[in-house]
């Protein structure tokens, strides 16, 4: 993902690698897993002070959950005992759990499409507002992507420079949503500095640019073990047809639900600063939670997260986290070749 053109960018770092992408075509290696998500190990047995261990095959997995109840409201006064973690149906034990204001790597995605010319200046300030309300330890970079996707700010926490990459950015071209997720989660999984990632994306159309489909990009997000996903769809006003803010709908909807996030569909934009504070309420009342899975890394294919609260005085909590993942095998350590002859 280049630097937006529109503005000098200072000189390269060469001793870092800036291009957030592997483009989506697949054939990039896998970037590293960021802070320890999820860890595999093999089966193995050692031979340690003179005793034979078993090293089993597990998997940990970190969820960051929402809890709503029935009236919609955030309920942020559960224990470790209020919950319940199925994989794939099947009870897992909770091992690690948390309940606080934990810092987060964020990606501040907006549509630069000549269709949002007129809707820039709300969108901007209400961007601005969500790094205002978040934790003073987060990190974010700001993406304006159109027919391409360019990083128009890199991880800060200032507000200043913040500021200063959206003035970069120029309305013009198509809408390559999908291709701009799949780069910024990349991006994300290489170069965050905190384990508890999101990706914000404020967008008025469907995606027309796309290299990725929309399957592809749900997977590779799963496959990062990615970001949750919170979209804000402006699909009002005369520029977006009804079918086409119906699909946009779906689409936003989808990613969000299959990753953890929300998708808001404002009225106006007179909405959107108030959006943003609910995202930045809404990430920062999450409930952590570590489960070890009973079912090896090594079987590998997808698996379904389902997770269960229940609390007296309570009635109908649901429960928002990712809805699944693919499992990280560990490279089997085989012996080398000998080239010597």
């Amino acid at each position: 993902m280049p630097q937006n053109p529109g503005h000098a960018a200072p000189a390269p770092d060469l001793s870092r690698d800036s291009d957030p992408v592997p483009s989506p075509d697949g054939n990039a290696p896998p970037p590293a897993q960021p802070g320890g998500d999820a860890q595999a190990t093999g089966n193995t047995i050692s031979k340690e002070d003179g005793k034979y261990i078993l090293h089993a095959d597990a998997y940990e997995v970190r969820l960051n959950a929402s809890v709503i109840d029935s009236a919609g409201r955030s309920v942020d006064s559960l224990g470790q005992s209020s919950f319940h973690v199925y994989e794939d149906g099947v009870p897992q034990t909770i091992i690690g759990f948390r309940h606080e204001d934990v810092p987060v790597s964020m990606g501040i995605l907006i549509d630069s499409s000549g269709s949002m010319y007129d809707k820039r200046a709300a969108v901007d300030a209400a961007s601005l507002d969500l790094v205002r309300l978040s934790n003073p330890q987060d990190e974010a970079f700001l993406v304006d992507f159109s027919s391409e996707a360019y990083i128009d700010q890199d991880f800060t926490n200032s507000i200043a420079k913040l500021q200063q990459g959206l003035s970069y950015i120029r309305s013009s071209g198509g809408t390559a949503l999908y291709d701009a997720v799949i780069a910024s989660a990349d991006y994300l999984a290489k170069n965050a500095h905190r384990p508890k990632q999101v990706l914000l994306i404020v967008t008025d159309g469907d995606d027309n640019a796309s290299s990725a489909t929309l399957e592809q990009t749900i997977r590779r997000v799963q496959d990062l073990d990615g970001p949750a996903i919170y979209c804000i769809g402006l699909l009002f006003g005369d520029d977006t047809s009804r079918s086409e803010a119906r699909h946009s709908r779906e689409v936003l909807s989808e990613l969000a639900a299959q990753t953890g996030g929300v998708a808001y569909f404002p009225k106006a934009l007179k909405d959107v600063d108030g959006i943003t504070q609910e995202v930045a309420a809404d990430i920062r009342a999450q409930y952590t939670i570590e489960y070890r899975s009973t079912k090896p890394p090594s079987l590998g294919g997808y698996r379904e997260i389902h997770v269960e609260a229940k609390e007296k005085g309570f009635r109908n909590l649901q429960v928002r986290t990712r809805a699944g993942y693919f499992p990280k095998v560990a490279p089997q350590n085989g012996p080398t070749a000998d080239t010597n002859p």
